[in-house]
């Protein structure tokens, strides 16, 4: 009977110790960041060509107040410059604008910035982005005020879309 204990103990520290490792792991990986009642959920933006000056930056907001927020700008130490961007289809072309009075984000709700949608446009950039690499930013809301984030530079080829990084793009 000892050896079905001690086997079952083995097992159940086995499992709990696989258990926290997940655990860890998993909010080690999270890259989320906050300022008042915004959460700012994994920035992050593609690798670009080494000729390239601009880059999309993409992430969601969550707004976990009662009142709206907006997210009107930001900057960043490898870029000249960073606006708030939606991409728009005309004639059958994709084309970036600049978002005038930012993008709101309602109370209780989340807005995703991704390819082929809202993003943070990272202009003037000073050097290219690799993947792995991580990139230092500051977003500034409305009234929450600003935030920095780190943005991931990853792949995302699941996420392809016509009007990034220079494809089909023109910036106007």
């Amino acid at each position: 009977m000892t050896t079905v204990v001690r086997d079952i103990f083995v097992f159940v520290t086995a499992a709990i110790f696989i258990a926290a490792t997940l655990l860890i792991a998993g909010v080690a990986g999270a890259h989320e960041f906050k300022v008042g009642a915004i959460d700012i959920g994994h920035p992050w933006s593609r690798p670009t060509p080494k000729d390239a000056n601009i880059a999309g930056g993409y992430l969601t907001i969550t707004n976990k107040g009662k009142t709206a927020d907006r997210l009107i700008g930001g900057t960043s130490p490898v870029a000249s410059s960073i606006e708030v961007h939606e991409m728009v289809d005309v004639d059958g072309m994709a084309k970036t604008r600049p978002v005038a009075n930012g993008i709101e984000i309602k109370p209780g709700k989340t807005v995703e910035l991704k390819p082929g949608a809202y993003r943070i446009l990272l202009m003037g950039l000073k050097e290219p982005f690799q993947v792995g690499q991580k990139v230092k930013g500051t977003l500034v809301f409305e009234k929450a005020g600003p935030v920095e984030i780190i943005y991931n530079i990853e792949e995302n080829a699941g996420a392809a879309v016509s009007g990034v990084n220079g494809v089909s793009h023109k910036h106007h």
